[in-house]
């Protein structure tokens, strides 16, 4: 390179070609600056004598990478952070903001690295110092610094050992984190006396944003090493350290964010908010006494009251979503009482259920929200058992309010997704439907008396509206059928996570299982509904689908609560009540009406893949409960019949070829159920379904064993014989399936497998039963030492097989070794996991 225009000239393009050649050569070119330590003093001219702002940033970057990825000399390190700290002092203000930035990046990078190796390096507030006490720009340059470093503090880096990174960030934090806390503080004063004449673009509102940016750093700091997850919303609570107290107890402190977000633009007004919940979480401890950490508590209430009062910012999406995470970081870190005793507290909690009921009407617009607010109400209410106030929390006039107002708003939002073809349905959203209902049913179990009733209530017309549809079949218009089952999916779904609760919060009593039995009443009637009349006809609809999910879900939750092995013994009140109301008066005639709504499924959902596998999900549920539930499951009508009749005649998804996967899963519970009792006759007429299907394989010529119908017929067959092979986990029911398949049937296995090699389609889930077949697990392969089926083995010194002439081991090394070769290197660099097979292959013949 001749000139510095000419690098100039590259620089450019290196940053602006939209030609991907002329970029590649200026990268090329360029390279030798950021990994050549030869090429450092001219990365440095480069700064003081190039005149465009693409070359200085090509110098920065250049020797950020230096710095990172070299160990320099202590001395060079030194010289390249003072002539930095010049560099920034003398012409930072004229820089391009990329170039400032990565020029500043790599000043917090050098100081970072040289941290304990030389005290100069720690001096860096010193300095920065310098630049506040300079106008407006060298002020905003100072403040960049500072919010750089902490970034880089924070955050690890490939070139230093993750314990030195911590030992640094902990040395920062303790030393200096304060001070610069500090620092922000005093630069938010500064200029908020200035804010009535400052612009969106003026250099005073740029401070207001870098000075509110570094206090969010600095709270933000990870005190404890834990490497916390950034771009979640939890928090938790913040372990500021005690040195800390003093300015965190300073009334001033709070109400600087307070005063921030009311009166700057809302580009940064979420900043100040940010800053107030990470206040709202610093641990308890901290505070000096209670009636500290009260008046700390009672500045936060006044605070949100007034935004809750005068709802100022909260138009902006941004403002409102972290408003309500800081609603609920109250009862996150407070006790009920201490809330109840906060000056305000009355207004407070009455202006919070006012917004939350605002929220909940605005479902569209508030929807990821709401579940901050929802969680303050559910901790406000599960805290109640506890509560030793003498004042009272007034809960109990607000939380029935907000109970029906959320079932009413989710109806509402239902005819809106149901005339809007584009929007998504809340009943298909899983995540946010599950982040809804976690909280909402604390809040029912409250008061479950009354809110128990208000459900029914509002459940009875809906389904007596459905079971009178199921009478009228086809005068019902679709749209009806849908907003009905709708309504009802949400009914269920909430109900379902009633029961829920009583699994995760230990809800007990009679009346609580009483309630529960009336609940769960209605939606056994409802599922005689949905398989009678004009429904028998609606599984191919989406909003049948849902609403068979939802009930899915219930009895899911219903069998966890009061069909496990242990919750059988407990639950009298619950089947009594069912027993009065249904006439199901044992655990038999339940597990037969679940059983019974099981089988409909498989039969009715051919189409439907996700009704399908959460109804299998169920169905090993309820069969994974060997000692009392499975054995139960053995007695009933159905279960036999399925046992038996497990062909694609009766449960027609087994031929569906999305389900196939599913099939494994029917399988191995099939699998569960014949080995419960350890019979052999009961064993072989079960597999006489599956014996059929190895007879028309059998039986089929060569020249068609290439068609689809039976690749299908033989991948379905495969994926069967792995669900059943993984159902035996004891020497027992092994030898049943093994003495079954072996020799009689193994030859279609080879056959299979040779006609369809090149189809990984067949190869795969055939491969995968003969892994299952051979797989070891319970110690399930063991033979009679007289058995010609007792293959065992064990670690054998591979220098014996050259000792006595055996190229057993040589062969499969050169096999596996040649293997390896065959693989192109760049398919090996694409695929990281057949990088780590083609290692693993030859070290584990070794290992053998």
């Amino acid at each position: 390179m001749e000139s510095l225009g000419q690098l100039e000239v590259l620089c450019e393009r290196l940053y602006t070609s939209q030609d991907s050649t002329e970029r590649a050569h200026a990268e090329r070119t360029l390279k030798c600056f950021s990994t050549s330590t030869d090429y450092i003093s001219q990365c440095q001219y480069i700064l003081d004598n190039a005149s465009t702002s693409y070359a200085l940033m090509m110098a920065s970057s250049s020797l950020l990478k230096q710095v990172t990825d070299h160990n320099l000399p202590l001395q060079l390190r030194l010289d390249i952070r003072n002539y930095l700290i010049s560099y920034l002092a003398t012409r930072g203000a004229k820089l391009e903001p990329f170039v400032l930035g990565s020029l500043v990046q790599l000043f917090c990078r050098i100081t970072k690295f040289g941290w304990f190796d030389d005290k100069r390096f720690k001096e860096v507030v010193k300095e920065t110092m310098n630049f506040l006490s300079q106008g407006p720009n060298h002020s905003a340059i100072g403040l960049k610094i500072l919010n750089q470093l902490i970034s880089e503090m924070n955050q690890p880096h490939p070139g230093l050992p993750a314990s030195r990174q911590r030992r640094i960030a902990s040395c920062f934090s303790d030393q200096l984190l304060l001070q610069i806390f500090q620092i922000s503080i005093s630069s938010l004063d500064q200029v908020k006396n200035d804010v009535s004449i400052l612009t969106k673009d003026s250099v005073g509102s740029k401070m207001q944003e870098l000075a509110i940016s570094l206090s969010l750093s600095c709270l933000s700091f990870d005190f404890l090493g834990t490497s916390f997850d950034e771009s979640s919303d939890e928090i938790g609570t913040i372990q500021i350290p005690i040195s800390w107290r003093p300015i965190l107890e300073d009334p001033s402190t709070l109400q600087i964010f307070f005063d921030y977000y009311a009166i700057t633009q809302s580009h940064f007004s979420k900043e100040a908010l940010e800053c107030l919940v990470h206040l709202a979480s610093v641990r308890r401890s901290l505070f000096t006494s209670e009636s500290s950490r009260v008046k700390f508590l009672s500045q936060l209430m006044m605070g949100s009251k007034e935004i809750l009062q005068t709802g100022k910012g909260l138009s902006n999406h941004d403002n409102y979503h972290v408003f309500c995470r800081l609603l609920a970081r109250f009862k996150s870190n407070f006790q009920l009482t201490e809330l109840t005793n906060a000056e305000g507290y009355s207004d407070w909690i009455c202006l919070t259920a006012e917004f939350t009921m605002k929220s909940l009407c605005s479902w569209q617009w508030a929807s990821s929200s709401v579940y901050y607010v929802l969680g303050l109400w559910s901790k406000l209410v599960a805290s109640v058992p506890y509560f030793k106030g003498d004042k009272p929390n007034m809960l109990d006039k607000y939380v029935p309010t907000i109970i029906e107002c959320f079932v009413s708003t989710r109806f509402e939002s239902l005819q809106s997704e149901l005339s809007d073809e584009l929007s998504e349905n809340s009943l298909d959203n899983v995540d946010l439907l599950q982040d809804h209902l976690d909280f909402f049913p604390y809040l029912c179990r409250f008061q479950y008396e009354s809110c128990s009733s208000y459900i029914m209530k509002v459940m009875e017309p809906i389904l007596h509206v459905y079971m009178e549809q199921a009478n009228l079949q086809a005068c019902v218009e679709n749209n009806e059928f849908c907003m009905t089952e709708a309504k009802l999916a949400w009914i269920v779904h909430i109900v379902a996570a009633i029961l829920k609760t009583k699994q995760i919060s230990g809800y007990s009593g009679e009346l609580q299982e009483l309630l529960d039995a009336e609940l769960s009443a209605r939606i056994f009637q409802l599922i005689n509904v949905t398989d009678n009349g004009a429904h028998r006809q609606r599984y191919g609809e989406i909003s049948k689908q849902r609403l068979d999910r939802s009930i899915l879900t219930f009895l899911q939750h219903f069998k966890r609560s009061y069909i496990g092995d242990q919750a059988m013994h407990s639950s009298k009140q619950l089947f009594s009540r069912l027993s009065e109301l249904l006439g199901l008066h044992d655990h038999l005639q339940v597990l037969n009406a679940v059983v019974g709504k099981i089988v409909t499924n498989l039969k009715s959902y051919a189409q439907c893949k996700e009704v399908i596998d959460h109804t299998l999900i169920l169905f090993l549920e309820l069969t994974s409960g060997r000692y009392m539930t499975g054995k139960l499951l053995l007695k009933l009508d159905t279960i036999k019949f399925i046992l038996t009749h497990h062909n694609k005649e009766h449960f027609s998804f087994l031929e569906e070829p999305t389900c196939f996967r599913s099939r494994t899963t029917f399988y191995y519970t099939v699998g569960l159920l014949i080995f419960m009792e350890d019979s052999l006759p009961k064993f072989r007429s079960s597999m006489y379904p599956l014996m059929q299907v190895f007879v028309s394989l059998e039986s089929a010529p060569d020249a068609m064993f290439r068609s689809d119908v039976v690749k299908y017929v033989l991948i379905g067959l495969m994926r069967d014989l792995r669900g059943i092979a993984m159902a035996t986990n004891s020497r027992k029911t092994y030898g049943f399936l093994f003495e079954w398949l072996y020799l009689s049937r193994t030859p279609l296995l080879l056959k299979g497998i040779s006609h369809w090699i090149d189809v990984p389609e067949v190869t795969t889930p055939l491969l995968k039963f003969v892994a299952e077949l051979v797989m070891n697990k319970s110690q399930r392969l063991t033979f009679d030492s007289s058995s010609p089926n007792a293959l065992s083995g064990s670690y054998v010194n591979f220098g014996v097989f050259e000792l006595y002439g055996d190229r057993a081991l040589a062969d499969a090394l050169d096999i596996a070794l040649k293997m390896v070769l065959s693989i192109p290197f760049s398919e090996v660099l694409a695929f990281p996991k057949k990088l780590f097979l083609t290692y693993r292959f030859p070290r584990e013949i070794f290992y053998c």
